[in-house]
This record gives structure tokens, sequence and C-alpha cells, in this order.
């Protein structure tokens, strides 16, 4: 029998290392996963957003209401991008996306005040995610507490008692029980659609290359758009299998409320699980083998789940990171779906989140073409 020797286990090592060496692109996975995940959870995650898009209301000019506003925005919890003037503007700013908060100061803000009789300011907000609105309204309200004590001299100092001299009134717009199911049920159909879209895919030629049968489809008179079309539909197909599950748990188990029309939901899945296909082709032909391919989904799967605002508020990420999430279709799928669902929108709603899909879609069949066509050259 033949005894352990460090000659032979160093020869094992130098072995794996020149292994490791060869096989380029599983090291740089190597190396690349565990700095992308430093970068991500170190630098974009954040579950205090700050500077949250916000609309003004305002019927009363007086001093006090513009102290109240600039000590929101100096907060920096708020950022007023837009005024308006009528509810129905309102309505559709939170609709859109574009504002997460409405804050409406009364006519009567000033009188009231000044007679002690605590005026009421209205908050309308975005609740599809409660992550984002919660540390804001906690923030407002004690902003609200001390913001115009030094306004209230002399005779008016009576007013600063507490709690505040100001009283809000909360409409929680479109999840008004902050369930956080409501948020992350509909978000994990465009989760699911991109793990399982772009690995399985991104194994299929791969597998095809490993096991021989590549050369089977060269020896037929096939072109490379039709091969890749072939082997596309059936997961399409699969793709649409998982939306309708996760819809019917959504409704049955979760009682996720379904406002807007599910037809069109199925239709834009279409473009969302192309771009997730095309995705999977890409990375098939630059692997050389399927550890690779997995490799390279998961590369991409990382920075989409983490930086497209399923998990963490995408509005409390830093400006480099929000940059980033809006160059991955899972971030616009993701408004999309939640929008439909929760907020009852449209193809005009929606239509600003196509857009950045599809054209992922192309970039990203070009390149798998292209890659595919030289792989069989």
């Amino acid at each position: 029998m033949r005894r352990f020797t460090f000659h032979r286990l160093w020869a094992i090592v130098l072995k794996e290392f020149v292994q490791m060496k060869r096989d380029r692109v599983t090291f740089a996975m190597m190396i690349g996963i565990p700095l992308l995940q430093l970068l991500l959870f170190g630098f974009a995650i954040n579950s205090d957003p700050k500077h949250l898009p916000a609309a003004l209301r305002t019927a009363d000019d007086g001093p006090f209401a513009r102290t109240f506003a600039w000590a929101l925005k100096n907060s920096g919890y708020f950022t007023f991008v837009r005024e308006t003037d009528n509810e129905a503007e309102a309505q559709r700013l939170l609709r859109l996306g574009d504002v997460q908060f409405v804050v409406d100061i009364p006519v009567d803000f000033t009188r009231k005040l000044l007679r002690g009789e605590r005026p009421t300011i209205l908050v309308e907000a975005d609740a599809t995610d409660p992550a984002a609105t919660g540390p804001a309204l906690s923030a407002m309200r004690a902003v609200a507490d001390n913001v115009l004590d030094r306004d209230l001299t002399g005779p008016l100092a009576r007013l600063r008692a507490r709690p505040g001299p100001v009283d809000f009134e909360i409409h929680a717009h479109y999840n008004p029980e902050n369930i956080t199911q409501y948020n992350v049920v509909p978000g994990l159909m465009g989760v699911v659609l991109t793990m399982t879209m772009v690995v399985i895919t991104a194994l299929a030629i791969t597998r095809e290359r490993e096991r021989g049968t590549m050369e089977n489809l060269l020896a037929t008179p096939v072109r490379p758009t039709e091969v890749m079309i072939g082997k596309i539909i059936p997961y399409i197909i699969v793709g649409y299998v998982q939306v309708t599950l996760i819809l019917l748990a959504a409704r049955f188990i979760f009682g996720v409320p379904m406002l807007g029309s599910i037809a069109l939901l199925y239709a834009v899945s279409l473009l969302f699980i192309a771009a997730n296909l095309a995705m999977g082709i890409t990375f098939s032909s630059l692997a050389q083998n399927q550890l690779q391919a997995v490799q390279m989904a998961f590369f991409f799967f990382l920075p989409s789940i983490m930086l497209s605002g399923f998990m963490f508020p995408f509005r409390g990420m830093p400006e480099w990171a929000q940059w980033v999430g809006t160059c991955l279709p899972l971030t616009h799928f993701l408004r999309i779906v939640r929008g439909i669902l929760l907020k009852g929108n449209g193809p005009a709603e929606i239509a600003p989140e196509i857009w950045p899909i599809l054209l992922f879609v192309v970039i990203a069949m070009t390149v798998g073409i292209k890659r595919y066509r030289q792989t069989l050259d």
C-alpha cells in the first residue's frame, strides 16, 4: 500500500492550478462574483431610501406652508420634482410611478394653524413597496413635530405643544394595508422567469456541443436562425406555464388584487421571456461548457435581483446603481407587473417600460445570432 506523500500531493495541487489557469472564464467568475456581491451589498443596497420623488400641491402660499415644504425637502427623504394643482394630475403621477408621494397643503393651513386647530395635511403615497414609503412617512411626522418651532414665537409659542402643531391624513394607494406579499409575489414572476429562462437556455446549446450532437445539427439543412427559434419556442411555453402558476398562486393563495388586464400582462410577458431567452442563448454561444454557462447566467441573475427593486427599494440605491438597474429588463418588468396588477395600468401607462425591454431583446438577440454563426463556422 502506497504511503501518503507531500510530493504527489503537491503535483496534484499544481495540476489543479494549471487547469484553473486554462479555464479563464471559470477563474474570472470565481473572482468576479464575490467582488460583485461586495459592491452590491456594500454600496448599492439601502433599506432606508432617501430623495424619493414627490409632488407638491399647495393652496396656501403663507410662510408656514413654505417652511413646512422646505423642511420636508431638507430632511433628505423627499425631492419635490413636480407641482400640481389638481387631484387628477396627482393620481396620474402616482399611477405612472413618476412620484412616490403627493403632499397636499390645504388652503386654510395658516389660518387653522394660528387658531390652534391643528390643520390636516393630506399625503398620498404609492404604497406598492412598503419598504420605500415607511421610513419617509415616519420622517415626515418627525419633521412636523418641530419644524415650525422657530416661527411659532411670542403669543404663538403655545402652539408648540406636543404632538406637533400639524396633523397628517395618509392615503396609502394601491396597497393601503402595507401587505408585503402584494409587492413581493408579483415581483417573483419576473425573478422566476429570469432565473429559469436564462439558465435553461444557456445550457441548451452548450449541452449540444458537449454531447457531440451539434454536428448532427450542422449536417442538416437548417439555418442558425431556425435552430435558435426552434430551441426557444418550447421554453416560451414553459415560461407561460410559470406565469400562469404564479398568477393562480397570487390570486388564490396570497390574495393579491388583480385590477388590470391579465391579457395585457400575458402579452408583455412574451417580450420579457424573449429578452431572457436571448440572453441565455448569448451565454451559451460564449461558454465552452455547461459549468461556464451556469456561471455566466448567475453573473447576470445576481445584479438583476439586487438592482431591479425586487429585494430593496430601487430609489434607495445610489445613482450609478440605478443606471445599471435601468439597463436590466427585470427592472422594467417588475414595474409593469406591479402596475397592471396593483394599479390597473393599461398600455399607455406601461409604454415607457416596454421599449427598454424591446431594445434589450434586439441587442441580445443580435449578439447571440452573430456568436452562434461564428460557433457554427
